[in-house]
């Protein structure tokens, strides 16, 4: 399993523990689990459902590199064409679908992890998409019957970066209290947060989300007890989670940003086309201050779990940490199967890689998420 607690923003990294041997500080990654929504849809078919037929909007759904994702389109009217949706409307749908999506990620991760509801110490709850008061943790543990008990926090209006901002305060609480079992869950029913027309700032976006939750469990373990695998067993055990390094890039503030629009009387997404450029140009000095916190190099780094923010996204932090198209495999992945599920991207990549069985003990990974800010946020882990 794993562990973790750095300050926020802050790259504070311990040198990896002999073989066997816990350290005090650092968490575990005890399991992982995701959801979707029910229905996914190809590109093609939502430019029908939607009937789009501008040739510049059309280009930028097919070249996308996105070959499904899951969405909750608004209801049909008499006529099959989708009806538009009220802010308020869109706030329901996200309260629905958030509850639904994040209590099966919850239940795949205990099941992943070995434990049950009552084991749940501590509830961090990401959104982007909806907003709630009580909060998305406290509706939760009410749905799911997680005792009244348990510790909760809601990070709220954070972005794509949020599911790492909420990782590093969920590994500090589980480093504060060891032994007991703290739940990260990211759920974005970015359904409820599309604006339809046919600009081609809203193009970007309408290409580009999905609805899905992914949550984590972490637990760390009493200061010199054993962790891992036995030596010279090729079962890599659970991570763990050695620190974290975040950037933010203040003159690119307003480059994502979530804005009401007057005329559509909601609120709606922007995305600068500059973004991608912006991201990339920064990745290498957040990233080098992680590794170089630890000793290490890029070329120490086995795995990376880069947030499915884009296709170009995701080749300007490739060809600027000179990574491979096989490096980030599963990042590529995620996003042609599910487009960008925004906070919690980096975690079914995550998924996906255990699934691999690649990790081997020892290896190091580096997660990074980058979102509004604009912020790139990183972690590292260790098998």
């Amino acid at each position: 399993m794993t562990r973790a607690a750095s300050s926020p923003g802050a790259a504070t990294l311990e040198p990896p523990a002999p073989a066997g041997k816990n350290t005090s500080g650092t968490a575990r990654i005890a399991g992982v689990g995701t959801a979707t929504g029910e229905q996914s849809y190809s590109q093609a078919e939502l430019l029908d459902l939607f009937a789009i037929t501008d040739p510049k909007v059309r280009s930028v759904f097919l070249n996308s590199a996105i070959e499904r994702r899951f969405l909750a389109t608004p209801p049909r009217g008499a006529d099959g064409t989708p009806q538009a949706e009220a802010q308020g409307q869109l706030l329901a749908k996200h309260k629905r679908l958030a509850l639904d999506m994040g209590a099966r990620a919850v239940r795949a991760c205990l099941a992943d992890s070995g434990l049950e509801l009552a084991d749940i110490d501590y509830l961090c709850c990401v959104t982007t998409t909806g907003f709630l008061t009580p909060g998305l943790s406290a509706h939760l543990m009410r749905e799911m019957g997680i005792r009244s008990g348990a510790s909760r926090v809601d990070v709220v209006g954070m972005g794509c970066n949020a599911g790492l901002n909420a990782l590093n305060a969920t590994a500090s609480w589980a480093v504060a209290n060891p032994g007991k079992v703290a739940v990260m869950l990211c759920a974005e029913a970015c359904s409820a947060a599309y604006v339809i027309d046919s600009t081609l700032r809203t193009a970007v976006v309408n290409s580009l989300f999905g609805d899905g939750a992914a949550a984590i469990a972490l637990v760390a373990d009493p200061p010199d007890a054993a962790y891992g695998p036995p030596a010279g067993t090729p079962d890599p055990g659970s991570p763990r989670i050695l620190g974290f390094a975040s950037h933010l890039i203040s003159d690119a503030i307003d480059a994502m940003r979530y804005d009401w629009d007057d005329s559509q009387g909601k609120f709606s997404f922007y995305l600068d086309p500059n973004v991608p450029y912006v991201v990339g140009a920064n990745a290498e000095q957040v990233v080098d201050r992680l590794l170089g916190a630890a000793g290490l190099r890029r070329s120490d780094v086995r795995h990376w779990l880069v947030h499915s923010g884009g296709k170009k996204v995701i080749d300007a932090v490739r060809i600027n940490l000179g990574l491979t198209r096989h490096d980030v495999r599963h990042t590529i992945g995620v996003l042609r199967d599910y487009g960008n599920l925004s906070s919690g991207s980096f975690l079914f990549s995550y998924e996906r890689l255990l699934t691999e069985r690649a990790a081997r003990p020892g290896d190091h990974g580096v997660l990074m998420t980058m979102g509004p800010g604009s912020t790139i946020e990183t972690a590292l882990v260790q098998w």
